[in-house]
């Protein structure tokens, strides 16, 4: 078995303890991190060296944005798209070279899109919608069988808001974006793995905002991480689950891990 996380982690070096404690909690083989905020040269490569994480493959920038995948497993980079179009740091793909050889996992880290979804008066909500766009034209290309994970800032069903209704104006859930994100499914046939092992309407959130004093109590969630998997691939999908006790810990991540085990 192969297990894969995904996690944005916001800010790679001030929560490289709790990374610490979440691997010697549950051994992933391959992590995927976004919202790194650190260049490449200042990743904590030695700290997950002594963890086993021998392979590494960082896309950075100062202070923003940034995607990395750190493996137990042999792996090597395979790829940098700039979905962005203006070279900001949001994407690397690798391919595992050991168990499941072949295999393609994608880690992307979608622009959030600013507040409000117009792009006439949000530049950024345009930012959003072209950076999608170009990721399913992308897709449309796809011939080996692939893994994509990652904050897609977009929760796209009704049951992936604590509140449908209230949402639907905000940027992350309005139907524009839901629409661009089905787009992007369609274009490769992507298999919702979340939604595969905790099925709709089931809770199911992985995002809660820092504003909340007691997150659990209002529990106002968004599912805003994904882990999608070619057609193919997904039969190979053993297990998922969303491990939300990180969002309790101590300089916590807004976000929390996302684990899918496979037998590759």
């Amino acid at each position: 078995m192969v297990k894969i996380v995904s996690w944005n982690i916001n800010s790679v070096r001030l929560r490289m303890p709790q990374i610490e404690r979440f691997i010697l909690q549950h051994a992933p083989d391959v992590l995927c991190l976004q919202e790194i905020k650190t260049l490449e040269e200042f990743f904590p490569h030695e700290a997950f060296e002594k963890l086993g994480y021998a392979h590494r493959a960082v896309h950075g920038q100062k202070g923003y944005h940034g995607v990395a995948t750190v493996s137990r497993i042999p792996m090597q980079e395979y790829s940098r798209h700039d979905w962005q179009a203006n070279g900001e740091a949001r994407h690397v793909g690798i391919e595992l070279l050991g168990p499941g050889q072949g295999t393609v996992v994608e880690n992307v880290y979608v622009p959030a899109g600013g507040d409000v979804a117009d792009r006439e008066v949000n530049p950024k909500f345009g930012q959003k919608l072209d950076f999608l766009g170009r990721m399913t034209r992308w897709a449309d290309t796809i011939e080996r069988p692939t893994l994509i994970v990652g904050d897609f800032n977009i929760a796209p069903l009704e049951c992936d808001v604590w509140n449908h209704k209230q949402l639907l104006k905000v940027v992350s859930h309005t139907p524009l974006e839901v629409e661009t994100l089905a787009r992007f499914q369609q274009a490769h046939g992507w298999v919702d793995l979340g939604r595969e092992f905790i099925p709709a309407p089931e809770r199911y959130f992985s995002w809660w905002s820092y504003r909340a004093k007691d997150w659990r109590a209002n529990d106002r969630g968004r599912r805003l991480d994904h882990m999608w998997a070619s057609p193919e691939l997904a039969k190979q999908a053993k297990g998922h689950e969303v491990f939300e006790d990180t969002r309790d810990w101590v300089q916590c991540s807004d976000h929390v891990p996302l684990i899918t085990e496979f037998d590759l």
